[in-house]
């Protein structure tokens, strides 16, 4: 049995992707926990519910629209943290600082308490309090929470099966296998193949054939380099493929024909003293791009060009991050880039040795820049962008800023300060999503503008191509000329009156809800709700206690005094009986009429924080000497150096006094050491020394928690520059779909993840390239379940002891297999049937001709026809040669052995033929 349901992304304009895959037995597996930029808490509803039944998630790529919500439900969902995550490295990676920088960058993450929550709150306390208006933010989780969410995801590598730990909450997996495959798309983009009983399904969403500069193409074909005529094995003739049909509509565009025309037109932009805007993600994609313009910068300066004239940024929060991961995972990009380190590598040792003179060695690697520099404060991106003080600045720039939606991040600041000259330009590399107007980024505002005037343009005669590349090579430009376009800008405001008040009746009802789901389950992570408690109250009550605490639960007065850890003024009937703890002076009180906690004394037990093998062990009370310098130093480059000169020396007071407005419990992050990458003995710096903007002080950080309250006001402004457009987003096109589905061969395919003309389109075109085996296509709505289970039967035959001991069994790869013809009846008024059933699970077959069971290794066989005297040699994927007169051939995707042989009376190739029989189990008669 396998049922689809789509949560978020079918037939559907936003980006954002949230699938369930319901199993038999009632295994449910989430793949993906999307969002998009509007971080409506309304979608995330439906995913609330399917939670309780919930077996385990998979991630596929580290974007928004993959993992937007992952830490917002780890925080605000019961249960959420007690599934088990699988992803491979570089997801849970590039994951951690995208979501880190998200909610750095924008309170509109956090998200609002929903006014159904709200109204639901003010009847169930009889609040007159109104709720209509509030927009009360809720707690967002922390820097070290993130960190910690994405701590407990299962790693795991391409190409290996892997059978999942299930929920405790989840009926048994009965040998669900799950193994992740390259999707190309994206550093460590998963196209994941699942395997349950009968069912072979293959989900596959938002990946890329084509090869990149840093990505290797999907695995469909064996990868890059693969070139084969057919898709791999494990991914071919699945039951059921899910697939997106986003790109359905776009042309292709070659690599080479999408990175020299972007080159091109940014040249002739910043000749003229112009600033070039690339919006760009923080994680996934901006990779390609950096990679890209580094090296462009590399190539220009050797051959005597102007481009190394002008500056090359890139700015995020965390981007200092996520190229420090980046450059610890060159095994995860196409191999062009691991020869291009090894490269390096080797010319390092050269320089030390007696190489070349050292001209190699002064040469970076992939990812450690010469020209590239990268901002992650604020200071520095306003800076790098004021006017200068004789009002003219002639030298061009080049900035590549996250995040690519323009509604946070550095790149809405860089389009606040260029929008209004004429001579910058804005050049969108993605496909931003179109959602109603009233709700649409900037980023697809703008867009819109880009594609309205190219139709307008095709309209007129004019050849213009839609892929954004124009007639004389560089990309087509769309002026601003004028145009109002409207943001929305997003502040954090402190709850006060009445607003408080139904803040902290909701976080009662909150710890309410909470403490009833979770009694007498531990969790995987502490509460989300209980972060800052420096104790909590015992949940090992009586039975009689339990009682009054369920349903409407706990005391609210009780609760109130456990949430306000903001010391907020609290009236003693508030406090409850723990007046007894929080007052001093006080020590009486009347338990006469109570119930639940407010009848006992309110004894708070300190709640250890351990997991299944003991408590959790503090890596930083293991830190050596010298690291442990290296963290607490200023951020001084010569920091590292005078820590190991100053090793075992003693410290002077002044030595020991914290950094200026880091005192012992601040929660101030320490500097980063930024342009020194950790894969290199020496340090390698992010881009040119701009003493400027590196002695730009860090931004003051609001350590604050809050209770806030969202206020959003709208701005507009007069758009000025030019509008350009190129797809870097790295997502199959129209080619790629038509080429590669009918290759698969699915038995059925699912739609997903693209908008109602892309689905429709691409449903439409289908039938008409597979005509030998057709294929059911289904295009499901979002909440719409469709039964794709295989169409195959599966039957259970018991036998008797007698019967059992009786056959002949064979040993199989570790699995015992055995033939029984018999008869087998339905029903007394059925027909009988003379079938012919292999006993252990294997797949039964209609005839009783003998057929061979089994899976060959080349390398086994070489091994023993070794043994037996015979000289052997692998003369190329999948051919071994025997004695130089009998080839043993197995096909790469069928796994098919055929032996040839001039002669075939010779002994050698009788041997041969004999020992592959006895690899293999001989099924029938």
């Amino acid at each position: 049995m396998f049922n689809f349901t789509s949560l978020q992304g079918a037939r559907s304009e936003s980006a954002a992707v949230q699938s369930i895959l319901e199993l038999d037995g009632g295994v449910k597996v989430l793949v993906d926990v999307g969002w998009d930029e509007s971080f409506d808490l309304h979608n995330l509803k439906e995913l609330e519910k399917q939670v309780p039944t919930l077996s385990l998630v998979l991630l596929t790529h580290a974007t928004i629209s993959h993992l937007g919500a992952y830490a917002h439900c780890c925080k605000h969902i019961p249960q959420f943290t007690r599934i088990p995550v699988y992803a491979t490295t570089p997801v849970i990676s590039l994951g951690r600082t995208l979501l880190q920088e998200l909610y750095a960058s924008t309170p509109l993450a956090a998200t609002t308490i929903s006014k159904d929550s709200l109204d639901e709150l003010s009847y169930s306390y009889n609040s007159q309090l109104s709720s209509s208006e509030s927009n009360i933010l809720l707690q967002p989780p922390t820097h070290d929470e993130i960190a910690t969410y994405f701590s407990i995801i299962h790693a795991l590598k391409y190409s290996q099966p892997h059978q999942p730990l299930a929920s405790p909450f989840s009926p048994p997996l009965n040998g669900l296998t799950i193994t992740a495959h390259n999707s190309g798309s994206t550093l460590g983009g998963t196209i994941w193949h699942i395997q349950h009983g009968l069912e072979s399904i293959v989900y596959a969403v938002d990946w890329n054939q084509g090869r990149e500069n840093v990505y290797a193409g999907a695995a469909w074909l064996g990868g890059a380099g693969g070139g084969g005529a057919e898709v791999i094995e494990q991914l071919r003739k699945p039951t059921a493929l899910v697939c997106s049909s986003k790109g359905a509509t776009k042309p292709a565009l070659p690599r080479s024909k999408r990175d020299e025309p972007l080159l091109e037109t940014i040249q002739s932009c910043v000749a003229n003293g112009g600033v070039v805007l690339i919006p760009v993600d923080s994680s996934a994609r901006v990779l390609e791009l950096a990679y890209l313009m580094e090296h462009a910068w590399r190539k220009n300066a050797v051959a005597g060009g102007k481009l190394q004239s002008a500056g090359l940024y890139l700015a995020g929060r965390s981007i200092h991050s996520t190229m420090k991961y980046a450059r610890s995972m060159l095994e995860w990009m196409d191999e062009r880039i691991v020869q291009e380190f090894e490269d390096v590598a080797d010319g390092s040792k050269k320089t030390n040795g007696t190489g070349d003179g050292g001209n190699s060695g002064k040469q970076g690697g992939p990812f450690d820049f010469k020209y590239l520099k990268l901002l992650d404060r604020k200071g520095q991106v306003d800076k790098l962008l004021a006017p200068k003080a004789n009002g003219e600045d002639s030298v061009g720039k080049v900035i590549l800023a996250s995040d690519s939606s323009l509604e946070w991040g550095f790149s809405r600041d860089a389009f606040r300060a260029l929008v209004a000259d004429p001579k910058n330009l804005l050049i969108l590399t993605g496909l931003p999503a179109q959602p109603a107007a009233g709700n649409a980024a900037l980023a697809s505002t703008f867009y819109r503008w880009w594609r309205d005037a190219v139709v307008e343009q095709e309209q007129q005669g004019a050849d213009i191509s839609r892929t954004g590349v124009g007639a004389d090579g560089t990309l087509i430009q769309v002026r601003g000329e004028g145009r109002e376009a409207e943001t929305r800008n997003a502040l954090r405001q402190p709850l006060e009156g009445d607003d408080l008040a139904i803040y902290r009746f909701w976080l009662a009802q909150q710890r309410q809800l909470q403490d009833t789901v979770q009694t007498g389950a531990g969790t995987a992570l502490e509460s989300s709700l209980d972060v800052d408690d420096v104790s909590s109250e015992s949940s090992t009550e009586s039975e009689d206690s339990e009682t009054h605490q369920q349903g409407k639960a706990l005391n609210v007065a009780t609760t109130l005094g456990r949430a306000t850890r903001r010391k907020a003024a609290l009236a003693d009937e508030d406090l409850g009986a723990n007046i007894l703890l929080k007052k001093k002076g006080v020590y009486d009180y009347d338990v006469r009429g109570k119930t639940g906690r407010d009848a006992m004394f309110p004894h708070p037990v300190q709640r250890r924080r351990a997991d299944d093998y003991g408590e959790f062990i503090r890596l930083e009370d293991f830190v050596k000497a010298e690291e442990r310098e290296e963290d607490t130093r200023d951020g001084e480059p010569t920091g590292k150096n005078d820590a190991e000169a100053n090793l075992g020396q003693k410290r002077k007071w002044a030595d020991a006094a914290p950094n200026k407005g880091q005192g012992p419990n601040s929660d101030k992050r320490p500097k980063l050491e930024r342009n020194a990458s950790d894969d290199h003995d020496k340090v390698v710096v992010d881009g040119p020394l701009v003493g400027e903007l590196d002695d730009v002080p860090d931004e003051e950080e609001d350590t604050s928690t809050g209770p806030y309250k969202l206020a959003v006001t709208t701005e507009k402004f007069t758009v000025n520059f030019n509008i350009a457009f190129i797809d870097f987003s790295g997502i199959h096109d129209k080619r790629s779909l038509h080429m590669l589905i009918p290759l698969i061969q699915p038995r059925k395919l699912i739609l997903t993840g693209g908008g109602p003309e892309e689905t429709d389109e691409l449903a439409a075109d289908l039938p008409q390239l597979v005509t030998q085996n057709p294929i059911d296509i289904f295009k499901p709505d979002i909440g719409t379940s469709v039964d794709a289970s295989a169409d195959t039967n599966a039957y259970t035959v018991n036998l008797a002891p007698a019967l059992v001991k009786s056959l002949r069994w064979q040993d199989v790869g570790g699995i015992k297999i055995a033939t029984l013809v018999g008869r087998l009846t339905v029903a007394e008024d059925s027909p009988v049937l003379d079938v012919p059933a292999t006993v252990a699970g294997l797949t039964a077959s209609h005839s009783v001709t003998p057929f061979h069971v089994g899976d060959l290794r080349l390398a086994n066989l070489r091994k023993d026809l070794r043994d037996s005297g015979l000289s052997t040699e692998f003369m190329g994927e999948g051919t071994l040669l025997v004695q130089n007169a009998v080839i043993v051939r197995k096909a790469a995707t069928a796994g098919r052995i055929s032996v040839e042989a001039a002669g075939w009376e010779t002994d050698t190739v009788q041997k041969v033929r004999q020992m592959v029989y006895e690899k293999l189990a001989v099924v029938g008669h």
